[in-house]
């Protein structure tokens, strides 16, 4: 359905010993994100149950502020930081609402 928005949702696991870190590093993402133009929602979530599970809950206008935001300086930035603290690949899907 054209014109409606598009949820992201990234799984993000942090080594044992680096939740806290990479928990800063998720957190600094939060206020540039937000201030992007066609960002709708932008939430960093941590695991009630396993501290070093993090997910981001978006929402976006349309697939090329998709596009523009993963160009950004602070997301380019935050995959070269995140990357000594992850337990492995985040887990990027996207999705329309269907009901």
């Amino acid at each position: 359905m054209a014109g409606e928005s598009i949820r992201v949702v990234a799984r993000i696991a942090a080594k044992p010993d680096k939740v806290e870190e990479l928990k800063s590093v998720l957190l600094g993402l939060v206020a540039p994100t937000r201030g992007e133009k066609g960002c709708v929602s932008y939430q960093v979530c941590q695991s009630r149950i396993d501290a070093g599970d993090f997910a981001c809950a978006e929402e976006w206008s349309d697939s090329s502020a998709i596009d523009a935001h993963m160009a950004t300086p602070h997301m380019r930035d935050v995959f070269v930081k995140a990357q000594s603290l992850l337990a492995s690949a985040p887990d990027i899907r996207s999705y329309s609402i269907i009901g």
